[in-house]
């Protein structure tokens, strides 16, 4: 019954906003509506349209045209007037004289249509482009479209030029010093592993997107889940028909080699948008690691050095394809439907020396492990957009499914040693074989109206049902076969609803523009430890308010300010009990008793001159979930899980400018400084109060020169405390050079990263009975040639579409 309270009230709100709309008024000024067409008598869309009196030509008021072309002006006096449109690469076209008579209601102004050209003046031409950076209420923009960005690079390279965004060598996306951040595409939010989006960000040529959008503190209108923020990429829209594609193949090598090729096709006809996409790909790396750890026992300590080499092998083929068609000039349907084939193999050698001094070793052991695994996954979904007036009224539905089945299938042989070589014991043979399935069912709908020319209503409605179940199945070798190891097969399901709505009020007044919403989201769930005949349920109801102001100083200078509550749900794969091994004394493990965290955000934003951006953050975190070690000191084990810990505390402040030194010289600059703080009075039986400053920087430059285009980067990352580990400073060089040929169809791309191979990762932990070092080298110098090749319509580009499954889609573990 508490879940269908949301949906009645969604519903009591909807209608009585929509039957606001329809009452019967007697205005005293008319309304103005009108169409744009271009020369081919086809709508055209967010075209600026000012309606001017007749008298004197002086601006009465502005709009843009929408999906339709359609335009509306609310409250005109008695006149005579003329409407005027103009858009960047078409003439200025301007109506007849017409009359708005007392007492008039309705008006319909005379069509407008558009033909291409342009002004020039003395044989200058024209041409206006928004600023690359700006500030808008609860978002920054940078403007690609028609910048120097556009041209010659992927989406992957402009979005690592956003105001506090890093990619980072494993193409994890942070924000201001945060990872996991949300990736969303013309407005959709969307689930892709970090190998995939970095393939189809690869993939995607500059030319192609109009603006990326930074939205660290999101609104109610997003899912509550996730504290690093939002990025929004948004994509040209289609305007033509016709067919275009893109073929990329990418080759690198550095220990090993990796390749990938991608086909993306479009074909628009009349009302039909068909768009599709093929992956596939083979990943071979290397990754060396070393661990030097003491584990203290009352008076006496063991010593622990651990080497492990693990090579690791991917092959992977992934496929998205759909289509829109537009039932009408108000309605738009669509699915889309995505798939995941992939399999993994690791081969994994460590080899423990175990001692009671630093020098000396009294045993070692050698553990080789053959780890095999799949993922497959199918994702559907059904989405419709119906424009239910040309005030901005509008409803949008989607409709989504997803199955995930992974399956691991892992051997283990450990061989026990004395100092000089001999055999000390019997060997230990173990295997495990763990199943997994996962299925998510969401519906959301999003109402928005706008009530006024200055005040909107946003309003909207989730929900999703998930369920995950996984079985372990571990054997152990006795006498030569292997039985069933009840000390370690487990069985845990997982069920999860969480019914959300919310709210949104925006008003703009002359300078300044406010918007406040709220979202409550009620989360039932239940997690079963069959095996070990435990449960645990949870529910929670919770609310997340959000405030954006947004205030213009002068044409130079913009300030805001921001607040928003998130919360972060614990991964489906954190959750689980079960334990995978790296060796006998190694082990990681999940966490069934993992509570969501919640945070509190705050933000202060500067905009100097439409380029430069400064923002000061702070934000407290409750009930972090971080990643923590654990010393058994009577099996002298360690493992690593998630926990709880109390607080964390967060500063940060970023500052991102690009730059211009000459013609063919240009660059950005990134950096972020930050102070964590990490609190929890009963960790291990301890406490924890650690905190650090740190900061991150970025310096790209870009060369132009006799047609090719080059660029040098460095990154560098400071010292910095994160829980109870401490975590070495990291640096790197990456280079590259690309030139385009056949009318820029095609992209050539040579590009080294890690030029130097300096990248490693250092942690180093002394907390409760831990002594711990950790030094890890990935395989990180890589040469890489890419080829790109665009065929067809360039200006067509498939409308994006994701689902509404992606809050839930991004806990669940992916293969590549």
């Amino acid at each position: 019954m508490k879940l269908h309270l949301t949906k009645i009230l969604f519903l009591i709100m909807l209608a009585l906003a929509v039957n606001a709309g329809a009452q019967p008024t007697h205005p005293a000024n008319a309304t103005v509506t009108g169409i744009l067409l271009n020369e081919q008598s086809k709508p055209m869309d967010y075209v600026t349209v000012t309606l001017l009196r007749a008298a004197d030509s002086s601006v009465v008021n502005g709009t843009l045209t929408n999906d339709a072309g359609k335009y509306v002006f609310d409250k005109i006096a008695a006149g005579n007037y003329i409407i005027k449109g103009t858009n960047l690469g078409y003439q200025p076209a301007i109506s007849q004289v017409f009359n708005v008579a007392a007492g008039q209601v309705n008006v319909v102004a005379p069509t407008l249509r558009m033909q291409p050209g342009n002004r020039s003046l003395q044989g200058v031409t024209v041409v206006s482009t928004k600023p690359l950076i700006e500030r808008k209420l609860d978002r920054t923009v940078m403007n690609v479209e028609n910048s120097v960005l556009a041209a010659g690079n992927s989406a992957l390279e402009i979005l690592e030029r956003a105001p506090g965004v890093t990619v980072d060598k494993d193409d994890n996306i942070s924000l201001k010093g945060k990872q996991g951040v949300t990736v969303m595409i013309n407005d959709k939010l969307t689930y892709m592993s970090a190998a995939q989006l970095a393939t189809f960000l690869r993939s995607t040529d500059g030319s192609t997107i109009q603006s990326i959008e930074v939205i660290t503190n999101p609104s109610a209108k997003y899912d509550a889940s996730g504290n690093s923020g939002i990025i929004n990429i948004k994509l040209k829209k289609n305007r033509q028909s016709g067919t275009n594609g893109s073929l990329t193949a990418n080759a690198a090598y550095g220990k090993n080699f990796r390749d990938n090729t991608s086909l993306t096709l479009n074909h628009k006809s009349g009302n039909l948008n068909v768009f599709g996409t093929l992956t596939r790909g083979d990943i071979n790396r290397e990754n060396n690691i070393n661990i030097d750890r003491n584990i203290k026992s009352g008076d006496t300590t063991t010593y622990f050095r651990q080497h492990t080499t693990m090579l690791n092998h991917i092959h992977y083929n992934n496929y998205r394809f759909g289509a829109d068609y537009s039932t009408s000039n108000k309605n738009t349907l669509g699915f889309v439907v995505n798939g995941d084939y992939t399999n993994e193999y690791n081969d994994n050698k460590n080899t423990t020396y175990l001692g009671l001094t630093p020098a000396a070793n009294e045993s070692y052991q050698n553990t080789l492990s053959n780890i095999k695994q799949t993922y497959r996954s199918f994702s559907a979904n059904i989405n419709d957009k119906l424009l239910i007036d040309t005030a901005g009224q509008e409803l949008s539905i989607d409709l989504d499914y997803s199955r995930y089945h992974n399956n691991s299938d892992a051997k283990y042989d450990t061989y026990f040693f004395n100092p000089d070589g001999s055999s000390m014991s019997t060997p230990l043979f173990l295997k495990n074989q763990t199943p997994s399935f996962i299925t998510i069912w969401t519906q959301k709908a999003d109402y928005t109206k706008q009530l006024t020319k200055t005040l909107k209503f946003e309003a909207g409605v989730k929900f999703s049902s998930v369920k995950t179940d996984n079985d372990l199945q571990a054997q152990i070798n006795t006498d030569g076969t292997f039985v069933n190891d009840t000390s370690r097969t487990n069985r845990f399901v997982y069920d999860e609803k969480i019914a959300a709505g919310y709210i949104n009020l925006g008003k703009t007044f002359s300078k300044t523009t406010v918007q406040a919403g709220l979202r409550a989201e009620r989360t039932s769930s239940q997690g079963d430890l069959i095996t070990g005949n435990q449960t645990v349920k949870r529910h929670y109801l919770n609310f997340f308010p959000s405030v954006f102001i947004n205030h213009t100083l002068s044409d130079k200078h913009e300030i805001g300010v921001s607040y928003s509550r998130r919360i972060d749900r614990p991964n489906y794969d954190n959750l689980n009990p079960f334990r995978y091994y790296l060796d006998q004394y190694t082990y990681e493990q999940g966490n069934p008793f993992l509570r969501p965290q919640y945070t509190n955000a705050f933000e202060l934003n500067y905009t100097y001159n439409k380029t430069i951006n400064v923002t000061l953050g702070y934000s407290r975190t409750t009930d972090v979930i971080t990643e923590t070690l654990i010393a058994d000191t009577i099996a002298k084990t360690t493992y690593q899980t998630n926990m709880n810990l109390q607080t964390q505390d967060s500063y940060n402040i970023n500052i991102n400018s690009p730059f211009t030194i000459t013609k063919w010289w240009t660059g950005n600059i990134n950096a972020t400084g930050f102070y964590q703080k990490f609190k929890s009075d009963s960790l291990s039986g301890g406490q924890l109060n650690a905190g650090k400053a740190a900061f991150q920087a970025r310096l790209t430059q870009n060369f132009l020169f006799s047609g090719f285009k080059a660029e040098l980067s460095g990154n560098y990352q400071s010292a910095l405390r994160y829980g109870i580990f401490d975590i070495k400073p990291q640096y790197s060089v990456d280079a590259g050079v690309s030139r385009s040929f056949a009318g820029k169809k095609l992209n050539v791309k040579l590009s080294v990263t890690d030029i130097f191979n300096t990248r490693r990762n250092r942690v180093s932990s002394q907390f409760e009975a831990i002594d711990l070092n950790i030094n890890q080298k990935n395989e990180t110098r890589l040469a890489r040639l890419t080829l790109t090749y665009n065929f067809g319509n360039t200006k067509i580009r498939m409308r994006q579409h994701q689902s509404g499954a992606d809050d839930e889609k991004g806990r669940v573990k992916s293969g590549n």
